[in-house]
């Protein structure tokens, strides 16, 4: 049985800071961000392709090691963010003040009390399920993926077949890893949410 390898890795800190970003944002990487993001992988090439979101905190960094190790790079735009509505590019402190009751209602229960104009988890769920798909049937043995925080616990979420409030139960800092190992199709996650890969 062919075992392959599946690495998926969080973008850095974008520029600005911690904010809600979905896809209505699309800040680039800070210094920061790119120094935790070569840190994380380091020098060495451990992949045959890379898949990346289409948005510019993930690109940017997946076309780097990509032109650097002579690597093939395909954009999914499957793997965006999930929109966050009214509250994209606003920090906890402002939505607090703008909206205590809808950021409280939201940390009580994120499955249904979604930002207002939020795109809903059930569409995000389904166009991740499209992505892993891709990533289970993709023909080469060793993929990273660079891809969200949210994007990342779908995967996983996916991965383990858990159900969607698991979701929010699953810490994905910027620049970890996690590593899903593929015997065949059936998936097993060998370790989450690692600063680095050596």
């Amino acid at each position: 049985m062919t075992h392959r390898t599946l690495d998926l890795i969080r973008h850095g800190q974008p520029q600005g800071g911690s904010r809600y970003r979905g896809h209505g944002v699309d800040d680039p990487l800070s210094p920061r961000g790119w120094e935790q993001m070569r840190t994380a992988v380091g020098t060495q090439c451990h992949w045959d392709v890379i898949v990346s979101s289409p948005l510019r905190r993930c690109r940017e960094f997946a076309r780097e090691v990509s032109e650097r190790h002579d690597l093939a790079l395909h954009i999914d735009e499957d793997l965006k963010e999930v929109g966050f509505g009214a509250w994209e590019g606003k920090t906890r402190v402002e939505i607090q003040a703008e909206d205590p009751e809808g950021y409280r209602a939201f940390y009580r229960d994120p499955i249904h009390a979604r930002p207002p104009g939020a795109e809903p988890l059930e569409t995000f769920l389904e166009r991740t399920r499209h992505a892993w798909q891709r990533l289970l049937d993709h023909p080469a043995p060793r993929l990273l993926v660079v891809a969200h925080a949210g994007v990342i616990r779908a995967l996983l979420t996916h991965a383990l077949e858990a159900p969607p409030q698991a979701l929010y139960r699953l810490q994905v800092d910027n620049a970890h890893l996690s590593r899903i190992q593929l015997h065949g199709k059936r998936p097993t996650l060998v370790f989450h949410n690692r600063p680095r890969l050596d």
